[in-house]
């Protein structure tokens, strides 16, 4: 999995770096096809917010995108990946259950 991490008026710390690449890192276990995660940490946010957009992109197109204001970048972070935690899971139960609907003109019963 691709991982980028972008600061925009601010500057990202290897700390910062290293918890945002755990954190994403679970993203696979929710949705597979997972394959690229962006974190942008935004300094220059109103009433001294930092802003956090995680992007996760997966096979045929499918993009995820969860943003979080917050006083703190690892409290943002956090928050951000609950959001796109669940945003994947309810893509994943929606595959599922409509991948085996219908009818169906299989086996008759005797």
């Amino acid at each position: 999995m691709d991982f980028t991490i972008t600061g925009k008026h601010i500057t990202i710390t290897d700390a910062m770096k290293e918890y945002a690449e755990e954190k994403t890192s679970r993203l696979p276990r929710f949705y597979n096809t997972v394959s690229q995660v962006e974190v942008v940490v935004d300094g220059e946010q109103t009433a001294g917010k930092i802003g956090i957009e995680i992007i996760a992109r997966g096979e045929h197109s499918n993009v995820f995108v969860a943003t979080e204001a917050a006083d703190d970048a690892y409290k943002g972070i956090d928050a951000a990946v609950r959001k796109l935690e669940e945003q994947l899971r309810r893509k994943k139960t929606k595959e599922r259950n409509n991948k085996h609907t219908g009818t169906g003109g299989g086996y008759e019963s005797a």
